[in-house]
């Protein structure tokens, strides 16, 4: 399987050493926007190719698979090309800069059957999944509400993002509602069935930036601060809260309240915790299948990108669609939810999403 990647960051970091665990991947190219990051991560694990134009690597190779992570702007554009050269797609989130780009790749990606995939890779995770067996068993019994916090200090100091950073940008595409919000929905809807209703703030609370490197002063206009609320179609609610400007972090949690049960999960430590009704919260130990996997990057991200990555080679090899993970069909979902919060946020007011 011939594999082109366009961005070098995240494939140095997941992409490139899970790929050493699929028989019969090759990463035959890497294009990225800076030539030197795409020869780091080229050098790194004998990729023989490298481009600082990802156009002329389409044109000049026969992919079977390529894979996207680059600034959502460039999302749909690559993928649309990808697609109509023949490749089948991994887009990284969000899926892109609204519906209907993601409309657009889905549909594409359709007319021609390709395998498509959004990178929602903690779908993949092993704790995740038991997460979403205990809820499809009945353990909690009736989901009443879900709380997500996610509150972090990397953005905090006004000189810890660099002039031109993209995820500062909301022309290209930046922002944690994007980051970040967009697997917390993800998730969400994969546990719980679709989003109906959203009401939430999407803010750019620290805007006045300086480049620690220049001191020039500069101005970020993609949120730092994301909030909001949603109702499932069960009937649950949800809160949702991520920053990344609090200047003492609390990292991720999340907890599940249900009639019979609960569950609690913190992303620092990893503990996932269960109980039903009448008895204390106690850790269930979940062993990770990618976790000791030689060559991976720590973090659950890194390592849950193979499970994915295993999926959709499986696929695309044995000419089925996915029967597991986040297609473009989520992705398209997910944007809408994505776009409505933010349509909240104008309007200031619960927006209904489309059944």
């Amino acid at each position: 399987m011939k594999i082109g990647i366009i961005g070098a960051s995240f494939a140095r970091a997941a992409y490139l050493p899970a790929f050493r665990h699929i028989e019969g991947a090759e990463v035959v190219a890497i294009a990225s926007a800076r030539l030197e990051s795409a020869r780091s991560a080229a050098s790194s694990f004998a990729v023989p190719h490298v481009y600082d134009d990802w156009r002329r690597m389409l044109d000049q190779h026969s992919f079977d698979l390529v894979c996207i992570a680059t600034p959502t702007v460039t999302h749909a554009p690559m993928a649309l090309a990808a697609l109509d050269r023949g490749a089948h797609v991994l887009s990284e989130k969000p899926t892109a800069m609204n519906a209907a780009e993601a409309e657009a790749m889905l549909d594409r990606a359709e007319a021609l059957g390709r395998v498509h995939m959004i990178d929602h890779e903690l779908r993949f995770n092993a704790k995740r999944r038991r997460i979403k067996h205990l809820l499809d068993t009945g353990a909690v019994g009736q989901v009443r509400h879900v709380v997500i916090d996610n509150v972090g200090s990397s953005w905090a100091d006004p000189s810890s993002r660099a002039e031109g950073d993209w995820w500062s940008s909301a022309e290209q595409g930046g922002g944690r509602l994007g980051a970040n919000g967009s697997h917390q929905v993800d998730l969400l809807r994969w546990w719980f069935g679709e989003i109906v209703a959203v009401s939430g703030q999407v803010k750019t609370i620290v805007p006045h930036r300086i480049d620690k490197a220049t001191g020039r002063k500069w101005t970020a206009t993609a949120d730092d601060f994301v909030q909001f609320a949603a109702e499932l179609s069960n009937g649950a609610l949800a809160s949702v809260t991520i920053s990344t400007i609090a200047r003492h972090a609390r990292g991720n949690d999340l907890s599940i309240y249900g009639s019979e049960g609960t569950i609690t999960l913190s992303n620092d430590t990893e503990r996932l915790l269960y109980a039903p009704a009448g008895q204390p919260l106690a850790e269930l130990h979940v062993e990770d299948p990618y976790a000791a996997l030689e060559g991976l990057n720590p973090g659950i991200w890194n390592q849950s990108v193979v499970g994915a990555l295993r999926e959709l080679c499986a696929a695309i090899t044995e000419g089925r669609p996915l029967r597991e993970g986040a297609t473009f069909a989520d992705g398209l979902r997910n944007q809408r939810v994505l776009d409505a919060i933010k349509h909240s946020e104008r309007e200031r007011r619960w927006i209904g999403l489309p059944a």
